[in-house]
């Protein structure tokens, strides 16, 4: 069974504020990451790898385009050697592009944070509202998204279509 989850990614000027909310609505916070995303050339969908300290994970992902909470279609795998795994995937495929960024990860409930300060674009946050088990469902979710939007003050001009791999490509 996949998960389900509905996200949004947001320019974001004031990254302290969004923390100091975050805290202040009992959010756990996971941990701050260094994470290397390798996305390699693929016919549909994005691949990449994501090399972290908290966060490793083969990931096929494919959702649209489009600057509002969108349902993202997400299989992961847990490599037990994610240098190895590169190395195949390297000598299988192209590089797209490497993203690099800092992350700072939180969690309310079912509801997954990330403040990022990523190389050569700025800073972000998300938010993933994820179904696990599929017994939330999407309308709910779509509901979560949204609150956590009018919480954490998110304008609908500061929200980001696009992955980071796009920014980057288009800023090259």
């Amino acid at each position: 069974m996949k998960p389900i989850l509905i996200e949004i990614k947001a320019k974001c000027k004031y990254p302290d504020k969004i923390e100091a909310i975050l805290l202040e609505n009992d959010a756990v916070f996971v941990g701050s990451d260094h994470q290397i995303d390798t996305y390699f050339e693929t016919s549909n969908g994005r691949l990449k790898l994501r090399q972290g300290n908290i966060e490793c994970h083969l990931i096929y992902y494919n959702r649209p385009n489009q600057a509002s909470p969108k349902e993202s279609n997400v299989i992961l795998y847990k490599p037990q050697d994610a240098t190895l795994l590169k190395e195949i995937l390297t000598k299988a495929y192209n590089i797209k592009v490497v993203v690099d960024k800092k992350r700072k990860i939180f969690f309310i409930d079912n509801v997954k944070f990330h403040i990022d300060k990523v190389e050569g674009l700025g800073e972000f946050v998300e938010i993933e509202a994820i179904d696990t088990n599929n017994t939330i469902g999407v309308e709910t979710l779509h509901k979560q998204c949204s609150y956590y939007m009018t919480m954490l003050n998110i304008r609908r001009e500061n929200l980001v279509s696009n992955s980071y791999s796009d920014l980057l490509l288009d800023n090259n």
